[in-house]
């Protein structure tokens, strides 16, 4: 049983039309580039992964596709709509069709678990508690969680719950879109692959798109029907493209490349010099380590 949003609901796109493009979008905090002239695009139920080390612009350009940052050139369309002309309700509306899965889970520690996945339904619809009820249930179910586990606070469940009763509050309003912000960090691998697995069955709903920044490997393997991979703009030429993979999961492990190579493998290299010389540069000269985004 899926809540119905106070606005209309949308029609799927033209067929041959991406559900979201992202059009030569660059981002600039003050003097530090963290993103230059990324163009992608998703299509209607694909899953695209996007890899590369911290400090990339993997999660800001997340945060661009859903409006929370907003480019300093270029933009992001949905259904072929600037997000950048939406002010206000419109804007608040079409994130009502996104789902955001955050990295920490970013669930409300005051609340329960079930009143944590009630909230989007509770702000956004006019359903009854009782329809209210049967879906914050019903979702429990879907992602591997008990009903008792509903009573309980965020604070008393593993780092696996909280991932999982994250994905179920981002699935309540039944987005068409579907964004995970490193969903498999701080997990063993068991409960990583149990992650993953959810991952593919939420992309088996009709319709939904999902878009998944990671660091990890066995998530971008087994998830991805298509990998971009980002690389960090301090160690890129001018006129290098920020982009340095685009393709398969197969495609990526048969690149040659030699940054995607490293990335794929595990392989430090030279990273660790590049480091220490970086944490060593005179401050403002745009070569220091920056914090992961």
């Amino acid at each position: 049983m899926t809540a119905t949003a106070e606005s209309p609901a949308a029609a799927a796109p033209p067929f041959g039309i991406p559900l979201l493009e992202v059009d030569r979008l660059s981002v600039q905090f003050g003097r530090q580039q963290v993103l230059r002239d990324i163009s992608i695009s998703v299509s209607l139920g694909e899953t695209l992964v996007i890899l590369g080390e911290s400090g990339c612009g993997k999660t800001v350009l997340l945060k661009n596709m859903i409006g929370l940052v907003r480019p300093t050139r270029g933009e992001v369309r949905f259904e072929g709509t600037s997000l950048a002309s939406m002010r206000g309700r419109e804007l608040a509306r079409l994130r009502t069709r996104y789902g955001f899965v955050f990295q920490q889970a970013a669930l409300f520690d005051s609340l329960t678990i079930f009143d944590n996945i009630a909230f989007p339904l509770r702000e956004h619809t006019r359903i009854s508690r009782e329809e209210i009820r049967e879906i914050v249930h019903s979702l429990l179910a879907e992602v591997g969680l008990p009903e008792s586990v509903g009573l309980k606070k965020p604070a008393e469940l593993s780092g696996g719950m909280r991932k999982r009763a994250g994905l179920a509050r981002a699935l309540a309003l039944d987005p068409q879109l579907i964004l995970y912000d490193e969903p498999t960090t701080g997990l063993d691998p068991i409960m990583s692959d149990v992650v993953n697995e959810l991952i593919l069955k939420v992309s088996e709903r009709p319709g939904v798109s999902s878009v998944v920044v990671t660091h990890d490997m066995n998530t971008a393997r087994k998830v991805a029907d298509r990998i971009i991979m980002l690389y960090p703009l301090p160690r890129l030429a001018a006129d290098e493209s920020q982009i340095v993979f685009s393709g398969t999961p197969a495609e990526l492990d048969q690149s040659r490349d030699s940054r995607v190579q490293q990335f794929v493998e595990g392989n430090a290299g030279t990273r660790l010099m590049e480091l220490q010389d970086a944490r060593t540069s005179v401050p403002g000269s745009g070569n220091e380590e920056t914090n992961d985004t």
